[in-house]
């Protein structure tokens, strides 16, 4: 999946000559976290958070002294050090960049104009979707050997059950590498059986354990 098919094309902008309490108004009344600042030319000159706006917000205690505070333009506060995407960019490697570098959202660029935003909210939403985890199911985890093939001959013993495979996951075994876990999603509401063929044929399956359950 890429980011176009995700990002989020109506945005709120302003141009940095707007001012502080601009800012507020459109955070408050659009109910969003980030703005992008773009120029004239709908360039990406820099972004403002919920968070810089807190910050610059003056005291209560000096806010009647000082109104002039939220007067000033919000290049005055906006980041310019930013991160950006672009539409094709994958989305598993975006989530990697707010990982890595602890971000909240990544504007999307394409021939220098700004054509998108990206949140947290937005990755959440399309893992539950890719994962399945929205739709009615039951989740499989299984130990196997890390070698090719393996997945297909776990689809093998699934298809045997009619049961279709919504979505896999695949990590590593934490406390042995030549291993790796399957994380597959059916839609079966009854995964016992499917983890009962896995058994036979050998597999440790992780889940469905149940206390009593042997595996």
């Amino acid at each position: 999946m890429i980011l176009e098919e995700i990002m989020k094309r109506n945005m709120y902008t302003l141009s940095e000559n707007d001012s502080i309490q601009t800012a507020f108004a459109t955070i408050n009344e659009k109910k969003i976290r980030h703005i992008p600042i773009v120029n004239d030319s709908n360039n990406l000159v820099g972004l403002v958070s919920d968070r810089d706006l807190r910050d610059a917000a003056p005291s209560i205690f000096r806010a009647d002294y000082h109104p002039e505070d939220l007067e000033r333009p919000v290049s005055t506060i906006m980041k310019t050090d930013l991160i950006t995407g672009h539409p094709l960019d994958f989305v598993e490697e975006t989530a990697v960049l707010f990982y890595e570098h602890n971000i909240s959202c990544l504007p999307v660029i394409k021939d220098h104009k700004l054509v998108g935003i990206i949140t947290e909210t937005d990755l959440l939403h399309t893992f539950v979707e890719l994962t399945g985890a929205n739709q009615p199911g039951s989740q499989i985890e299984v130990k196997v050997p890390n070698k090719s093939g393996k997945l297909l001959d776990i689809s093998v013993i699934i298809k045997k059950r009619n049961a279709n495979i919504q979505s896999v996951l695949v990590y590593p075994d934490k406390n042995d590498s030549s291993y790796k876990i399957l994380v597959i999603r059916v839609s079966t509401m009854n995964p016992f059986q499917v983890a009962d063929d896995l058994k036979k044929e050998g597999y440790t399956v992780l889940w469905p354990n149940l206390p009593g359950i042997s595996s």
